[in-house]
């Protein structure tokens, strides 16, 4: 093995508030994963972005930019490489799309080179900044966003892995888990568009006129909200569904329901999608987008988010037949043991490091 290869691993991880937000627990186990394989680490995340709660281990923190003011770009990158130098890093890691020209700055600026992390479908025209000669690896969470970055960066092909985002699986289903209890229903999505809801909605109002007793919680921030809570006042649904922003800890949150919906296709990983499946609840969701979790009568039952019976129909499926629900929320656990452990992502991570290394010293 030639001397590049078996150069230990330092990396510097670039993140976004969304990353910090959005897929906190990911962030966690990364940072631990990588802390118990004894890989130094420093993460670099934007001034105002809430990281206490995921930091785990040794991993050192830079904020960028520094100085958060106008005309400061140069100075706030000159240093953000200073810092970085003191680390001396052998390998960047980009978490994300929106970090990605800075981490190719840094990469030029340091000589290194870099894996980027895109989790989203790539439409035309938002073609990302990305160094033929120092991006050693593209590293995906699912399928569907592989064969979309493939067709939009050829050229990189070969330079794109799946590697699965990790999480841990609770031993037993939460969904219907506690019958004297109501029913809770959860969802995640933005509230930017009120035609995203305006089937579900109806959907509940029948299901609610039917005589089933249930309690929808939305979380989401958006541009819609006081439209949708105008509509929602008047279906007559303000004491059955409830509109709070997103709330933490995502998975003590999702402890609480049987069932969680995906209302509409997401154009991104659904990291809270994973979490709900990991501890076991039934899935309601549509099909489109990133679907690789989504399996029809394995991990989730389906509907036509255009259609409100389709909607409704499988809401009731799943409060008439509670074994049915359970079953399915066993599944979707199954199917996250065995392809999305934490111990299989850090070991790819650990690995793509190592590749993009011997890569750029090739």
């Amino acid at each position: 093995m030639s001397q590049v290869a078996d150069k230990a691993v330092r990396a510097a991880l670039i993140a976004s508030e969304n990353t910090a937000s959005e897929y906190s627990a990911f962030l966690e186990h990364l940072l631990v994963g990588l802390a118990d394989e004894a890989v130094p680490v420093t993460l670099i995340c934007p001034t105002k972005c809430e990281i206490d709660s995921v930091l785990s281990g040794s991993a050192e923190i830079i904020r960028h930019p520094a100085v958060n003011l106008p005309l400061m770009g140069g100075y706030n990158r000159k240093q953000l490489v200073e810092q970085l130098s003191k680390f001396m890093p052998t390998v960047l890691h980009c978490l994300c799309e929106s970090k990605a020209s800075l981490t190719r700055l840094l990469a030029d600026e340091l000589g290194l080179p870099y894996v980027l992390m895109i989790n989203s479908l790539r439409g035309t025209g938002t073609r990302l900044s990305i160094s033929w000669q120092r991006c050693a690896r593209i590293i995906v969470p699912a399928r569907s966003i592989a064969d979309s970055v493939a067709r939009t960066y050829p050229r990189l092909a070969e330079r794109i892995e799946q590697i699965n985002i990790g999480t841990f699986v609770e031993e037993k289903s939460r969904c219907f888990s506690e019958p004297s209890r109501l029913t809770s229903i959860l969802a995640a999505h933005p509230l930017n568009n009120a035609a995203d809801f305006e089937n579900l909605f109806s959907a509940v109002r029948h299901l609610s006129i039917d005589g089933y007793e249930f309690a929808l919680v939305i979380m989401g921030t958006g541009r819609a909200e006081r439209q949708l809570r105008k509509l929602l006042a008047a279906l007559d649904l303000s004491q059955t569904v409830t509109m709070v922003p997103p709330l933490r800890p995502w998975r003590s949150v999702l402890a609480a329901g049987d069932i969680f919906i995906q209302p509409r296709p997401n154009d991104a990983f659904n990291p809270l999608l994973l979490e709900a499946m990991s501890v076991g609840l039934a899935v309601a969701a549509c099909k489109g987008g990133v679907d690789d979790l989504i399996i029809e009568g394995e991990t989730a039952t389906v509907f036509d988010p255009s259609d409100e019976l389709s909607i409704r129909g499988r809401l009731q499926q799943l409060f008439d037949r509670a074994e049915f629900a359970r079953k399915l929320a066993r599944g979707a656990q199954s199917y996250v043991r065995a392809n999305h452990s934490v111990s299989n992502m850090i070991s790819a991570t650990v690995q793509a490091y190592h590749r993009a290394q011997q890569w750029f010293g090739r």
